[in-house]
């Protein structure tokens, strides 16, 4: 017979059926093996008489989970099985044995992580690559549907664009380098001659942080668009998240089942705009309904964007932040200084920081000027200032931070569930 998923045997619902897979449970009698096999589709209950394996029974008995077999027999729908479906066997093919899986309930965080290549095998971390693999494939799909060019830039590069201390050094034939923290610098040179683009990729971030929404090493989705005002910006990402939600909610909502996320969580923020608010606005709000006072020119922590968030049940974007507090590519807002045209985009359910994002300055002097303030070296500059020095226009990008809205979406604990190898200041291995 001809091999099916086990959905698609679920989706035959009686008949004869051959699958295979890997036993994900195992129970038995003198009379019986109960084997509940899954695949990348789904997991469903085979019985096994005794009376008709005699010759295999032995083998069959000792059969333990993660065994790979392959299997023959009558599907039908029972309500007792544990996806309504189970398979009387006829047939079975032992392929590779399993001895003393070393996944049990009892494991903690950190030996789940030490062996992570396992663990990846368990219904939940299934079904959060199912939907990580829909949330990429939508934002590719967001992007070019708008438009926009993939463009991929150097990982290895001679300066950042965010802080110093931040960035992994390397001996580069015995030169210092760097990990890239993001695309921005190449990709506003590629603006001038694309000017859509966007690019999903690694980014490293050396930041001595042990929280549950930071990784070292994660995927950055970017965007850069020629001519683009801060608004323009704002709309861009907000139109991102909804469609992003959009396809998970109609392709994986058997995996939210498995994952006991409630999707009414994640309907207000395809129904509702998502608030703007500037700064200022936001130390208001923090003094008025929370009773913490930010003094001006601090950026948000961690603690109090969660507090703001308390008050929303969408995203919302703060924007104009001090300028002084922020990276240096970020202009001043012309009628207020000491602001800079900026956002961040906030999650819900104390999720932080998703997107930040920007206009970008191309006032050469100032951004000699915030990078000197910064420490940092000019000439590692020499290129960028180039890129504004002919037929300079105004453009504004974003990153976002694509576990942290795997995270969100999925009602993760921690973004280390949001990639399949979590890479961390204590997580090097597997």
């Amino acid at each position: 017979m001809k091999f099916i998923s086990i959905q698609e045997a679920i989706n035959k619902g009686k008949g004869k059926v051959a699958v295979r897979g890997w036993i994900y449970r195992e129970r038995g009698s003198n009379e019986f093996k109960f084997l509940i096999l899954r695949d990348s589709t789904n997991i469903i209950q085979c019985v096994l008489r005794k009376e008709k394996f005699r010759r295999q029974w032995e083998h069959i008995d000792k059969l333990q989970i993660e065994a790979s077999v392959e299997i023959e027999g009558t599907i039908k729908k029972d309500k007792r099985a544990i996806t309504d479906y189970e398979i009387s066997v006829d047939k079975i093919h032992i392929i590779g044995l399993s001895d003393e899986f070393p996944i049990q309930k009892d494991l903690n965080e950190k030996l789940l992580g030490d062996r992570r290549h396992l663990w990846l095998r368990s219904r939940k971390m299934v079904a959060i690559m199912k939907i990580r693999s829909t949330v990429t494939g939508a934002l590719h799909e967001y992007f070019r549907n708008k438009g926009f060019y993939e463009f991929q830039s150097p990982i290895i590069i001679p300066g950042g664009a965010e802080e110093g201390p931040t960035m992994f050094e390397l001996d580069y034939f015995g030169k210092k380098m760097y990990l890239a923290q993001t695309w921005q610098l190449y990709a506003e040179a590629a603006m001038y001659s694309l000017e859509k683009i966007y690019c999903i990729a690694p980014s490293f971030r050396a930041e001595e942080s042990k929280t549950s929404r930071h990784l070292t090493e994660y995927w950055h989705t970017e965007m850069e668009v020629a001519w683009a005002n801060l608004n323009e910006l704002m709309d861009y990402a907000e139109e991102m998240i909804k469609h992003v939600i959009k396809r998970v909610l109609e392709k994986n909502k058997k995996e939210l089942e498995i994952l006991g996320r409630d999707v009414k969580m994640l309907e207000p923020s395809l129904k509702k705009k998502f608030p703007r608010l500037t700064y200022d606005q936001t130390l208001k709000l923090l003094k008025e309904k929370k009773k913490i006072h930010v003094a001006w020119g601090k950026d948000l922590r961690t603690i109090e964007e969660e507090k703001l968030m308390e008050l929303y049940d969408t995203p919302v974007f703060v924007h104009h932040y001090p300028k002084e507090a922020m990276a240096f590519y970020k202009p001043r807002e012309p009628k207020n200084p000491k602001t800079a045209r900026c956002f961040d985009l906030l999650a819900p359910e104390a999720n932080g920081e998703l997107i930040g994002g920007s206009e970008r300055d191309t006032n050469i002097e100032e951004l000699k000027k915030s990078l000197k303030a910064k420490g940092e070296k000019l000439e590692d500059y020499s290129y960028y200032f180039e890129i504004h020095s002919y037929g300079a226009i105004p453009h504004g990008g974003y990153g976002l931070g694509t576990e942290r809205l795997i995270k969100w979406i999925c009602g993760l604990d921690t973004i280390k569930d949001a990639i399949a190898f979590p890479r961390t200041m204590t997580r090097m291995n597997p």
